[in-house]
């Protein structure tokens, strides 16, 4: 399955439509506007609240709690590496990572490869490619995606 995910070109905050390969959307994703810090909200189709991801602050490196259906699912922490970009998930054995210029990215579960996230570089807005096999996996890797964006914006 392929999902593509794009930041809204006018938007005062981090705003991104996530739609399928045909074009439909999927999902919607909106920052609260007045946040100290990172906050993601991400909505299905029917503008229903289903995911947050939330920054938290004081932590010398990105640190990231995610909710689906406001349980705490997830906390997503960037780790110190000097060639690649590596993250820790405390999440059922979730991890990722990066290649050497944060571009692309792979998903691993419990040591298996389940999907892999690509950085399109020529374009306006920040725009990512999903590859996953698993639907089950789909909002949860939609998840990892935009805290990576967010801990690099918050690292930049």
């Amino acid at each position: 399955m392929r999902l593509f995910i794009r930041q809204r070109f006018f938007s005062w905050t981090d705003s991104f439509d996530i739609t399928d390969e045909e074009g439909y959307a999927v999902y919607s994703v909106r920052a609260d506007l007045l946040a100290l810090s990172h906050v993601l909200r991400v909505f299905d189709v029917e503008e229903q609240e289903i995911g947050l991801i939330r920054e938290k602050l004081f932590h010398f490196l990105p640190t990231f709690e995610v909710e689906l259906d406001g349980d705490l699912v997830a906390v997503i922490r960037k780790e110190f590496s000097f060639l690649h970009p590596s993250y820790r998930i405390d999440c059922e054995g979730w991890s990722v990572e990066g290649d050497l210029f944060g571009w692309d990215y792979q998903i691993f579960r419990d040591g298996e490869l389940c999907g892999t996230i690509s950085k399109e570089v020529i374009s306006l807005t920040d725009t990512y490619v999903i590859d996953f096999d698993d639907p089950r996996d789909e909002l949860m890797i939609v998840m990892l995606v935009l805290a990576i964006d967010a801990a690099n914006c918050s690292e930049h």
